[in-house]
């Protein structure tokens, strides 16, 4: 198979390297590059540090894309153009239309906040400086975007904010230089399978029973809270084999299989609501309304989703869903009991036509020998009856959480499909 060009990204900020800020450009511009038809190498996140931020350019440039974000702001800290040179062999130029530009954009900003301009000025000739022969991608705010081509090769420097960064990420696609790149690129192909309930073990045997990935098919495997995410990437003229390592890798855990897409899990379920016509709605104790959150964050979910119920307490949990005092009392607040009551008094107090309850004890303190942390009661009640869920799990508070919610999601999924016999 031809080898397709060589990406490398290059994240900087020294809060990122502290842990201070979780990095999402690195992802994103690697998703990109395998998109495209790159081969993403790697990702580095670099501080600041001038020495350090050097190497990981001098690396970088060698590749066929090196991809910069960060690093463009008018501080003392704000190196990446500088380093971006230097890693180059070049020098230094104030770009004056460029100088313009971001002069416009500071005296706005100054006026707006009532600073003197003079305040600015400074930043504004840093952030119009550029290395020799790059070209500017446009403003976001008034950090630049910039591309340099070097030999065949491109650095794309973006901004650090994600939102900046992919708004001026498309203008660099357009470019002469990087079009000429992705003219050698061979975008591969995709299979998305995704799996609930099987181990991520009982995957990877499978995939070596099918024979292994390779001659143009890479397979990774994946495990996130219950699920596991099977990608295939096909290379142009691999369809063949890719169809048959998918033919023969599904048999043996197709019942397990979900979905053949990105979607995640609450997509899924909006998606099977919509198709019956029905309404959902949760009830939420220990996890806070992570399951109705994960299911407003999917645009069109209100044509779906009625609303939400998070009640904490089992005086809220009387009064807003009608659970039974006596219930509470005698089963507890976690209990199948008591899961089973809520669901059907969301059903009932918001007219839904199907919910989902979360109730158990998410930790740290709270357990007892009886009801340990990590305890979770779930319900989906619906037209048809409903069905529940006893589970146990372990990691702290927030990954405890987050799991019921997973949970949570994928027991309404299964009662709209059907199936009763998943594990997890």
């Amino acid at each position: 198979m031809p080898q397709r060009p060589r990406a490398i990204v290059v994240v900087t900020g020294s809060e990122l390297v502290r842990g201070e800020r979780t990095d999402r450009n690195g992802p994103f511009l690697a998703a990109e590059a395998l998109r495209l038809g790159l081969e993403p190498a790697r990702i580095v996140i670099v501080g600041d540090d001038r020495g350090e931020l050097e190497a990981a350019l001098r690396e970088g440039v060698e590749a066929d894309a090196c991809l910069v974000s960060g690093g463009l702001g008018p501080t003392h800290d704000d190196r990446t153009v500088e380093m971006v040179a230097r890693a180059l062999g070049r020098g230094l130029q104030v770009d004056a239309d460029l100088e313009r530009e971001i002069e416009r954009v500071s005296r706005a900003a100054a006026e707006r906040l009532e600073r003197p301009y003079a305040d600015f000025r400074p930043g504004v000739r840093k952030q119009a400086t550029k290395p020799e022969g790059a070209v500017s991608l446009g403003l976001a705010g008034t950090a630049p975007g910039l591309l340099v081509e070097h030999g065949g090769k491109v650095v794309v420097v973006l901004p650090g904010p994600p939102p900046e960064l992919q708004r001026l990420w498309p203008n660099a696609l357009e470019t002469d230089a990087f079009r000429a790149l992705l003219a050698r690129a061979q975008p591969p192909g995709r299979r998305v399978l995704r799996f609930f309930g099987v181990s991520e073990s009982a995957v990877a045997r499978a995939l070596a029973g099918a024979g292994g990935d390779g001659d143009g098919v890479e397979v990774t495997i994946c495990a996130r809270d219950f699920e596991i995410h099977v990608d295939l990437v096909v290379a142009p003229g691999a369809e063949a084999r890719a169809d048959a390592l998918e033919a023969a890798l599904l048999p043996p855990i197709e019942k397990w299989l979900f979905s053949r897409d990105d979607r995640p899990v609450e997509e899924h379920v909006l998606s099977l609501c919509r198709a019956r016509g029905l309404t959902l709605a949760t009830a939420e104790s220990e996890t806070g309304g992570l399951v109705a959150a994960r299911l407003t964050s999917i645009p069109g979910a209100s044509e779906v989703f009625v609303g939400s119920v998070v009640a904490y307490a089992n005086a809220v949990k009387e009064a807003a869903l009608g659970v039974p005092a006596e219930l509470l009392a005698v089963h507890g607040a976690v209990s199948a009991e008591a899961a089973e009551a809520m669901a059907r008094g969301a059903r009932a107090r918001l007219g839904a036509d199907v919910a989902v309850a979360v109730t158990g004890v998410a930790g740290p303190g709270g357990g007892t020998e009886g009801k340990p942390v990590g305890l979770v009661h779930l319900h989906a009640a619906g037209p048809d009856g409903g069905v529940s869920r006893e589970l146990t799990f372990p990691g702290d508070r927030e990954s405890i959480r987050a799991r019921s919610a997973v949970m949570a999601l994928h027991l309404v999924r299964r009662m709209l499909t059907g199936i009763r016999d998943e594990g997890a």
